[in-house]
């Protein structure tokens, strides 16, 4: 249970008075799962003060920053998550397809920090790790373990970053800038597919006790974040696009497979608004579609596996993106000839064309996959599709730079744009698509035996237990849970009496 964060009483008292005094004497005060929901809930004093904060600095107050409704400076708030949404001049398809901003978020510019935190979090608050002596381990493909490191920091404890080697080098410089030490940063074989590899290099860091591993892969505290907080900030984003069209509905929710966090978003939208759950993945390594393998460049989604917090039960389709597409609209989103195509010879609005940089390689495969989603249902204009961008852009100069030999021969002009356009996104078909049925679903869910019972030790008991949806939602009493331990964990340090809230 403490492996899964499933606590929700104090493990170790010791060392939650260390903790304590430690982010009291930090100024660290812990923002509750609550008020990452509803920013609007915090207090003024906070909200006041943060306004003159950094948004990326590893400023204490910045933890109130981790969540959907930042605007687009990062330094006041929204009253709707960030978003764009994208025209059938650009799709193709009369869906509307919208897409929320990740790179709104603080310090890392990728909404990965809030899984991060929300790992983090009930290990603090039930004296599972300890800052002054703990030293804590992000097993990531690339963003996830920046927003531990960053959290880290603010904690004033090390934290270690554990990543393929094949990542974007604007990940690495950032991790640079932000370790403690250059041995916290350790590069594993492969890519974003060879996520075994990552779990190897954590079992050996494990040996030594003053490694705590948050594993966002199987740390139910990532998928009760994103179930709370991504999903009422997308549910708001809902009703605010559907507001006035009474036919309108939101028809589906799409999200790269990853750590499967992000994918719990999908459990409100579908109980409450009737949305299909659409899981995304590369044709490249296609686990869920064909029990597959492979290597891709849709840096963000490991995979072949199956992510222990995924409910697989509740997904309604997996969608199979090629890393070819998502390289190419990487440089046709983000060069002048580029841009200058889809403005002059497609008629693309500029503000639009604008936008494009908020979406990096993963949110370009869940523009894709929402695209491929509304042909394969024949959705109208009044279906609505909601997606994230993971980060922006400015997370891959380096990968443009490469897929411009790679791919253009080293030149990107109006003939390659067009060109692109018409093989990457007028092309997009359905393809690479599953319904899933009963059948298909207990497939994909037993494919996670031999990674968690086989590889893990998890018990097969538990393994079992998440093929039912009441076992996801009997999750949801760990939050208020958590959230009073938050409180009285910030009394017991001092922190918000401090800063006078």
């Amino acid at each position: 249970m403490a492996r899964l964060g499933l606590e929700r009483t104090v493990v170790d008292a010791a060392v939650l008075e260390r903790t304590a005094a430690r982010l009291g004497e930090a100024g660290v005060v812990l923002p509750t799962i609550a008020e990452l929901q509803d920013p609007s809930t915090v207090p003024a004093i906070i909200r006041e003060r943060l306004a003159k904060v950094d948004p990326d600095s590893p400023h204490p107050l910045n933890l109130f920053r981790v969540h959907w409704f930042n605007d687009a400076s990062r330094t006041g708030l929204s009253a709707l998550p960030d978003h764009v949404e994208l025209p059938s001049e650009l799709t193709g398809v009369a869906a509307r397809i919208v897409i929320a901003l990740g790179n709104r978020f603080p310090m890392i510019r990728a909404h990965k920090v809030l899984a991060a935190y929300g790992c983090l979090v009930p290990r603090l608050v039930t004296g599972q790790f300890d800052p002054t002596r703990h030293r804590a381990v992000w097993p990531s493909t690339g963003n996830y373990c920046r927003g531990g490191v960053a959290i880290s920091r603010i904690l004033g404890c090390r934290g270690i970053a554990v990543l393929p080697e094949n990542m974007s080098k604007e990940r690495f410089d950032w991790l640079e800038r932000w370790v403690a030490d250059p041995a916290d940063i350790v590069r594993t074989p492969g890519s974003e597919a060879n996520v075994k590899e990552i779990y190897d290099a954590c079992a050996v860091l494990e040996r030594d006790s003053a490694n705590i591993i948050f594993n966002q892969f199987c740390e139910f505290g990532n998928y009760l974040i994103h179930r709370t907080c991504t999903g009422a900030a997308l549910e708001r984003l809902s009703g605010a696009i559907t507001r006035n069209r009474p036919n309108a509905r939101l028809a589906a929710f799409v999200s790269a497979s990853g750590s499967s966090g992000t994918l719990a978003a999908g459990d409100p939208l579908k109980e409450k608004l009737g949305a299909r759950i659409v899981a995304v993945e590369a044709v490249q390594c296609p686990t869920l579609l064909y029990n597959g393998f492979g290597e891709h460049n849709i840096q963000g989604i490991g995979d072949k596996h199956v992510p222990y917090i995924h409910n697989v039960m509740n997904t309604d389709l997996v969608a199979g993106v090629s890393d070819q597409a998502t390289d190419t609209l990487l440089v046709l989103f983000n060069t002048d000839a580029g841009r200058k195509y889809l403005i002059e010879r497609r008629g693309i609005d500029p503000a639009v064309v604008s936008r494009l940089a908020d979406l990096g390689l993963s949110s370009l495969a869940n523009m894709l996959a929402a695209i491929k989603t509304a042909k394969y249902f024949d959705f109208g204009p009044d279906d609505i599709i909601l997606t994230v961008a993971t980060d922006g852009a400015a997370m891959y100069a380096s990968e443009i730079a490469k897929a411009l030999p790679r791919c253009f021969g080293g030149g990107f002009d109006a003939v390659a744009a067009g060109e692109t356009w018409g093989r990457s996104l007028a092309g997009a078909a359905t393809d690479h698509l599953m319904e899933m049925t009963y059948v298909d679903r207990k497939r994909v869910f037993n494919l996670g035996y031999f990674t968690w019972v086989e590889q893990q030790g998890v018990p097969v008991e538990e393994f079992s237990a998440r093929s039912k949806q009441s076992f996801w939602d009997g999750l949801l009493g760990l939050v208020p849970a958590w959230d009073a331990m938050i409180a009285e964990f910030n009394a017991k340090s001092g922190a918000t009496k401090k800063l006078g809230a």
